[in-house]
Formats: structure tokens, sequence, C-alpha cells
């Protein structure tokens, strides 16, 4: 811990930068109190400033070197000196050696470390000079991972919980031990390193499945014998809030934990099955949510066409997906796009799942009756000029959303349909007339996602007659085309899937006036839209699988091909 002196000095100093204004540091101080925490550690739990403001910061004010762990490349000879557990006891990642092999570069999350680096000079024995620089500390519990690797091991805690016999049949709280308690944090670490959307604890006859869902496909982890499962059902439901007594009714509940250097979110929900309670837990990353737009990843001419809708001062925006297309992450990209202290942005979710600055964000509650009618009348009269909506419903759901955007606000909106052209069909469903889709619409974006090929491994391969038909249809003149197509392969560094990471694909449908007279016939409005750039998530697809960043194996997975092959087959 920073002494009061320290505290102030830097305070006072990053707020004659300009980084912070004097009511933020007032804030911080206050809260420094109550928390324990150091400075720079609490400004970023109020997002006043980022983790990597702060390594600057607290870098130029010690006279220290600061770096950017997530664009480094490690050196082997240096990783090979500092065994892994003495790397991660006192966290710390060897990064260089300089030529003559004296100076070693040894990345830390801290700037008073001078007994770590004592101990690793002793490690070392004495001969290596040791040069200290300052990275963050998320970024460096990530670099461990990658450069050591890291795997769940279990065993050790499970037989001590078997020693301490705290894994009998009967539920009670006294069953969440330590050892317990650590082995359900260990399952949570490991699934916010492995990037997990969401982790599934399954009870069956004799034992206990554990699965995470990476990239929208789920993997099994681990099998627990049965016996393990009480404790730690217990334990999650303590920390989520649920009634540990209830097992026979669904409950739903939120765990905020400070893991991996960075703040994360579970939602938790319990489920009563034949063989015991089914828990899945949603894992939210703020760091993960929060995405510029630019750094979405889209294609230039689909990132320009969003940008011209938020463009407008008002209407409706529409969303379109199925459940884990990422609709939220896009919208919070959005919103984070026109965020700024000028203007009033309101949400109304159900649940919120990302906190964010300078919105006013609030859950939909049944218990408080804040539904999405009463919540949207109470918004409009809180002088919104964007107002975010999580789900258009039913019918009197889609009829304030459609009044708030004709009264002069932006209204963004999600909407399950399977394309952008088929939500205007639905929104008529809902008592939606096309007179007034007229008025208001701005448009309306369909999106997927697609995993993207593992750089590692991917590998090269001819295209099919078919497949080269549609490229050559699609992406360039059949003159022209001549592109290699890749498809997975597998090895350890995408858990032998062929797979790493995902890829937003969107068809983005943007409303121009002389559209307006075919809402009502989806296929002639798709026609009119091409004059403007309109493409289909399809056609998209095989952009990005010409583009060699995914396969047409996994296309097919998420994107029904047949309508295009069909065009393309017509002679």
């Amino acid at each position: 811990m920073l002494a009061a002196t320290d505290n102030t000095r830097i305070g006072e100093w990053m707020l004659a930068k300009g980084m912070i204004t004097a009511d933020q540091l007032e804030i911080a101080l206050i809260e420094q109190q109550k928390h324990r925490l150091l400075l720079g550690q609490q400004l970023v739990r109020l997002h006043f400033v980022t983790d990597a403001m702060i390594r600057d910061v607290l870098a130029h004010y010690h006279a220290q070197e600061s770096i950017d762990l997530q664009q480094v490349i490690v050196d082997p000879e240096a990783l090979a000196m500092v065994p892994e557990a003495f790397a991660r006891q006192h966290k710390l990642l060897p990064l260089d050696l300089s030529p003559d092999k004296q100076i070693m570069r040894v990345a830390l999350s801290g700037h008073n470390n001078m007994l770590v680096l004592d101990a690793l000079r002793h490690m070392l024995g004495g001969t290596i000079q040791l040069k200290s620089v300052l990275a963050t500390e998320a970024h460096l519990e990530q670099a461990l991972d990658k450069c050591y690797g890291h795997s769940l091991s279990l065993d050790s805690l499970l037989r001590e919980i078997e020693q301490e016999g705290s894994a009998p049949s009967s539920l009670s709280v006294q069953q969440a031990s330590r050892p317990v308690i650590r082995l359900v944090n260990a399952v949570l670490i490991d699934a916010v390193k492995q990037g997990a959307s969401d982790i599934h604890f399954e009870p069956e006859h004799a034992f206990l499945r554990i699965r995470y869902r990476i990239d929208g496909v789920l993997w099994q982890i681990r099998c627990l014998h049965d016996r393990y499962w009480p404790a730690m059902c217990v334990r999650l439901k303590i920390l989520a809030g649920m009634d540990i007594a209830e097992q026979r009714t669904p409950q739903d509940g939120r765990v905020n934990m400070f893991l991996c250097g960075r703040q994360i979110d579970f939602r938790v929900s319990s489920h009563p099955t034949l063989h015991g309670e089914n828990l899945v837990l949603r894992v939210l990353d703020r760091d993960k949510a929060i995405i510029p737009l630019e750094a979405m990843g889209l294609r230039a001419p689909q990132l320009q066409r969003v940008k011209t809708m938020l463009e407008k001062p008002e209407g409706l925006l529409i969303l379109t997906g199925p459940t884990g297309s990422g609709k939220t992450t896009t919208l919070y990209s959005m919103l984070g796009h026109l965020n700024h202290e000028h203007v009033n942005i309101m949400t109304l979710e159900d649940p919120v799942e990302y906190p964010h600055a300078l919105m006013r964000q609030t859950s939909v509650n049944a218990a408080n009756k804040v539904d999405f009618i009463n919540g949207i009348r109470a918004i409009l009269r809180q002088d919104p000029d964007i107002i975010l909506i999580g789900e258009i419903r039913d019918e009197s759901t889609a009829a304030m959303a459609v009044r708030a955007a004709m009264t002069g606000h932006l209204v963004m909106t999600t909407l399950h349909t399977n394309s952008a052209t088929a939500a205007f069909s639905r929104l008529q469903d809902l008592g939606v007339s096309p007179h007034m889709m007229a008025g208001c619409l701005v448009g309306v974006i369909a999106q997927r996602l697609l995993r993207r090929l593992c750089k590692h491994c991917k590998r090269q391969t001819e295209a099919d007659r078919a497949l080269e038909q549609l490229l050559r249809q699609v992406c360039a003149p059949a003159q022209t085309w001549a592109r290699p197509v890749f498809e997975a392969e597998g090895c350890v560094h995408c858990r032998m899937s062929g797979y790493h990471g995902r890829l937003v694909i969107m068809e983005v449908l943007t409303m121009h006036a002389d559209m307006n007279a075919m809402l009502t016939q989806p296929l002639a409005m798709q026609q009119l839209a091409r004059v403007h750039g309109y493409t289909t998530l399809a056609e998209e697809g095989l952009q990005w699988v010409n583009a060699g960043e995914t396969s047409v194996q996994e296309l097919r997975r998420v994107v029904d091909l047949s309508a295009l092959e069909a065009v393309v087959a017509t002679p």
C-alpha cells in the first residue's frame, strides 16, 4: 500500500496533467478509505481512468519504463531461467536478456518490488543485474498463462476435501469449507483464462459434468464424482445470493469478483433437474464487452454504413440475431461510439449486463413493477437523447419503442428474426403498421458470429467446384478470382478445434426514402437495398472465407447458404 503522501502526490500529479478532475480525485480518495486499495486501483475501479493509464503514470512518476505486454515477444532463454512456480508466486515475467547476458528485464505490476527483485537475484545466483519495467496486472496474468501455459488441476483440492471429510451427500452451509472455496474459485478463474462465455455445472446420475462455452461451442472440461457437487452448489449459491434451502424452483443470482487482474461478473441461473440442480454461469467480462466500434473487425463498407446510421438524431435502429450472436456487445459498441458528456443515454435491459460510465442503466424488475412498458414511459420523462431497449417482445413494447423514436429520440433495440428484411414482417405481427415504420426506421442490422481459423494451424486447401462458383460470384469477377481457401486443422493453441476467437458478420440494411414503399415486399426490398450496397449474411461470410479468416464448414454451421447456391446454380 502506498503511503498517504504518495497517494496525494500521485493524485495531484494526475490532476495537474488533466487526467482526472478534482471531483474524481476526491471521490477516489474517499472510496479508497473504504476498500483499502491503491489509489490507481481505485481510480480504475471507478472507471475514471484505464489500467494502462495508471501503468504509465506510475512509470513516469517513479522514473521507470512501462510496457504493454500484449505487444511483446518474450525471450525463451530468459523465460527458461525462471521457474514457473517462482514467476507465479511473485507475479513477475522475465522478458529478455542483454546481448552480454548480464542484464535481465523483468515485468512487474507494481513499482515497489525490491523484495521480489532481491528474491529473483538470489535465485539467479547474483550474477545477473535486473531491470524492472511496469505492466498492468491483467496483462501480466495473461502473459504468464501464455508463456508458461495453464491447466485446471483439481486433483489436489479434491484430495484435500476428502481428507477434511467435507464431501458427504447431505447439503449444508458448513460444506463450503476452504478447499471447496478454492475448488470453485479454481474453476471460475480457469474459465475466465480460457475465454469462456458460459460455465455449465451439470449433475448426472453418478457424476458432475463441467463444460465451458468457448467461441460459441461447448467443451467438456472435467467430470467429477457427484459427491463433490452438493458443497460446490452451496458455495456458488451463497456467492450469488441465492436461497440454498430452495432446490425445487429455478433461481437467479449474480456474482461480482476481481479475477485475473480485472473485474468479472457472473450471472447465475439454477434449474432443478432429475439428478439435482443444474447451474449455468454467464461470464460477463467488462474488458471484452466494451469494444470500440472500429475494433470490431467489420469490413470497411459495413463499418461506414453503421456509422452513417448512428449519425441520425432520431429514429429506430434494430439489431437482429439469435441468442449468443453478439447483439449486446454490438449495441454497447454503438453506444460507446455515441457516448460523451453532452448526450443523455438511458437503457432498459433485462438484466443490465455491463455497467457503463455516463449511461443511466435500468434493469427490468417485475418485483418493483419495472417492465419494458412502464420503464420506457419513465425514461421518456428523464430528458433522454438516446434510448436502448433491451428487446422488443410484445405489441406494447413495440408501440412504445416506435413512439419514442417518433418523438425525437434515437432508439436502439433487438428483435429475434433470421435476417434484416424479416424484421419488417415481424414488426407488422407486433402491430406496427408500414406507415409508422416508414416514418421512424433508421435501419436494421442482422448479425452472426463465425469462429476464426487458428492462425497457427489453418491449412490451405483447394475449393471444390460448388464453393469456387460461390466465391467467383460473390467475391470477384470470374477472370480474376484465384485465391486459396483454408480449413481447420487443430493444434495445442486452439484446443485441437482448428479455431481461435470469433469474427462478426453483418447484413446492414439502411433505410432510404425510396425503400419505404417496399416495406411489405421483402424480396423487392432486398433488391432495392442492393442499390445502396446491401449484402446478405451469406455473402459477407463468403468474403471472410475468401480472405482466409474462416472456413466454409464454419460458415455453413452458422448461415444457410442454400438460397445463394440455388442462384449460382441457375443457368
